[in-house]
């Protein structure tokens, strides 16, 4: 049996990579995949939380799983409508650099 302790302290390490990156990178596909790893951090703290909870509390099983897979469809989502957004300024600026693009000029 694993500790809920391990699977936090490894939540709390893909978070701090993911804002790292989100807030380091200069590439916008970099950049949402940061966020990517942040959301999978939070999926590892549901899972973790939901069954710590349905063994102490009696609490029903598996809404933390039920409530990741919500988070990874919308974060699915979230990244098709990101992508689509990165080739349409793409398409407009000639470069996916964050800090080259001012929509201003268009």
């Amino acid at each position: 049996m694993i500790p809920e302790s391990h699977f936090l302290i490894l939540s709390a390490v893909l978070f701090a990579i993911g804002v790292f990156g989100a807030l380091t990178r200069r590439n916008a596909i970099g950049i949402l995949m940061s966020i990517e790893l942040i959301l999978n951090a939070a999926n590892i703290n549901l899972v973790c939380f939901s069954h710590h909870l349905s063994t102490a509390q009696g609490s029903p099983e598996g809404l933390g799983q039920i409530l990741a897979l919500f988070v990874i469809a919308i974060a699915a989502a979230a990244a098709v409508v990101g992508l689509v957004l990165v080739l349409a300024i793409y398409r407009n600026a000639k470069t996916v650099f964050v800090d080259r693009i001012n929509l201003m000029k268009w």
